[in-house]
């Protein structure tokens, strides 16, 4: 998640105007969100690996209406009770399911037009068997099941923990494909701090970080397994429903209108985005051409545009970092909602409306914050963290080029925001843990785990890089890791390779004391700095 109520002062104080990034593009007129006609099949799954479909093998099942029942009942007399499963992630245990990969989730949503009752829901998951199977468990839990099918096959099910647990008629073998068909509720209602669904006020969006998707629809709600998504939402036709990716047809029903957009890179679950109500959906060109595309409350247009229009400038700064954009468009998801923290979802950022209406928010401090969540489309989106312990690789590059932007465009000083990020340090990791091995989240608060500690806590492991390899090499190794894993996931252990193997120096204390070490280690370059230990005491 990108920044937890940003670390924003009550009051901050006016700083100098940020200076407006060069715009590449005008904004056009409304036009409307269309594309090719839809089909109802969704997208056909992709690995990581861009522009590589693979569609595996289906599964035959050749069976009698008498033959599925017998089968149903021998599952059920011979498989023990369901427990809930996960992939072991130290941060998450419960979350994921082990024994096959995600190819591809086919998502359609029905909205009454009411945002305080559940939406009707059918989620497809295709996917690939990477071991033998009885059961195949889904996270998903807020909602209701009323049926299932394996490839088309009634099966039974049953609830776990946060898991929905799937018994075809047949076990599932290693290497098969196979189709598993939810119908199900998918309810906008509960507390906001437990995420998934954001009630605004004129409809909903989607805010999954770090494991609200399975909130919203059943899935394998884990960033290590992306996938292709299509999504189909009906809604009345008052209304406009935007989704991550490109419009792949619209249907007008009359009363309702169907829009289908479909994700063209592989995408994790947390990063899905669909907002629904009476919106704008506004068209600029960015760099080298990228379609990018905004969404605000119909009312909000012109109140909204002195921001949106910055966005292709944003996108040329960033590409002169770390190079082109990865994904197919860009824009920014304005909902008149609180929420506490602004999201990176995939091609569409979410922002609360207030950030850009308060006027206790500098100009500069906006604009730096959009960057934060542009850069998260390098870091978070393309490049995934592995597991939940990696966070920081996605929270330090986004907080590294937010203050970067700030310093370049706003003389806002990088080495005075990276010198307090180093007295606070040390209360930090005692808070937290070190950025590499963050603590679990607290009890029934798992957004807490988006502490300073992985902000800039972990912007402060990037400038004490920067400082022992020199900018140049700094400057090739960002370069190198988005384009190496993009489109795919890594690990805080592929990072440091890489940059030992680009600065070709032997990093292993260096990453030992700054990612993992309970103290700060005395920051390179600077050996006047001090860190505040959390009593407060200078070391």
């Amino acid at each position: 998640m990108a920044h937890t109520s940003p670390p924003r002062p009550p009051a901050p104080t006016p700083g100098a105007p940020g200076a407006d990034a060069p715009e590449t593009g005008a904004p056009s007129t409304d036009a409307p969100e269309t594309g090719a006609p839809s089909t109802d099949a969704p997208a056909t799954g992709t690995r990581p690996a861009p522009g590589a479909p693979r569609r595996p093998r289906r599964r035959p099942w050749l069976r009698t209406a008498g033959l599925v029942a017998a089968g149903a009942g021998l599952v059920a007399a011979t498989v023990p009770a369901p427990t809930p499963l996960g992939i072991g992630d130290p941060l998450f245990p419960h979350l994921g399911n082990p024994g096959y990969d995600v190819l591809a989730y086919g998502i359609d949503l029905t909205y009454s037009g009411v945002n305080t009752e559940p939406l009707a829901a059918v989620t497809r998951v295709d996917a690939l068997a990477t071991a033998d199977l009885d059961r195949l468990h889904l996270d998903f839990t807020h909602g209701t099941v009323s049926g299932v099918t394996v490839d088309g096959v009634p099966a039974g099910f049953a609830t776990s923990g946060e898991d929905l647990v799937v018994t075809p008629v047949a076990p599932i073998d290693a290497g098969e494909a196979v189709t598993v068909t939810v119908r199900h509720t998918s309810d906008p209602r509960g507390p906001a701090t437990s995420g998934g669904w954001v009630r605004t006020s004129d409809g909903l969006a989607m805010a999954n970080q770090a494991d609200a998707a399975h909130r919203v629809f059943p899935s394998n709600d884990h960033p290590s397994d992306k996938a292709a998504f299509t999504f189909r939402i009906t809604a009345p036709s008052e209304l406009t429903a935007v989704a991550n990716g490109l419009p792949a047809g619209r249907e007008d029903n009359g009363a309702t209108t169907t829009w289908t957009y479909r994700v063209h890179h592989p995408m994790a679950t947390e990063l899905a985005q669909v907002s629904i109500g009476r919106s704008a959906v506004l068209h600029r060109t960015g760099p080298r051409g990228l379609p990018v595309r905004d969404v605000v409350r119909a009312q909000d247009r012109e109140a909204m545009e002195p921001w949106l229009r910055r966005t292709p400038g944003h996108l040329e700064w960033m590409e002169g970092k770390v190079g082109p954009y990865p994904f197919e468009t860009y824009g920014v998801l304005i909902a008149d909602a609180t929420t506490g923290f602004e999201l990176e979802t995939q091609t569409l950022s979410l922002f609360e409306r207030r950030l850009f209406t308060d006027p206790r928010f500098p100009e500069w401090y906006v604009d730096a914050v959009m960057v934060h969540e542009l850069a998260h489309q390098w870091f978070g989106d393309s490049v995934s963290p592995r597991t939940w312990s990696d966070l920081w690789l996605n929270e330090g590059h986004a907080s590294w080029y937010e203050a970067l932007y700030a310093d370049e465009t706003a003389g806002k000083s990088l080495e005075k925001r990276m010198k307090a990020a180093y007295a606070a340090s040390d209360g930090w990791r005692a808070d937290g843990g070190p950025p590499a091995a963050p603590r679990p989240p607290a009890p029934g608060q798992k957004i807490s785990l988006f502490r300073p500690v992985v902000y800039d806590g972990s912007a402060l492991v990037l400038y004490a890089l920067r400082e022992t390899v020199g900018a140049d090499a700094f400057d090739r190794l960002q370069r190198r890791w988005v384009a190496a894993h993009r489109d795919g996931t890594a690990t805080t252990a592929d990072f440091t390779a890489l940059a030992e193997q680009v600065s070709g120096q032997d990093l292993d204390a260096f990453f030992a004391g700054w990612l993992y070490g309970e103290k700060t280690p005395p920051m390179p370059g600077h050996p006047d700095w001090r860190s505040l230990p959390a009593g407060g005491a200078a070391r």
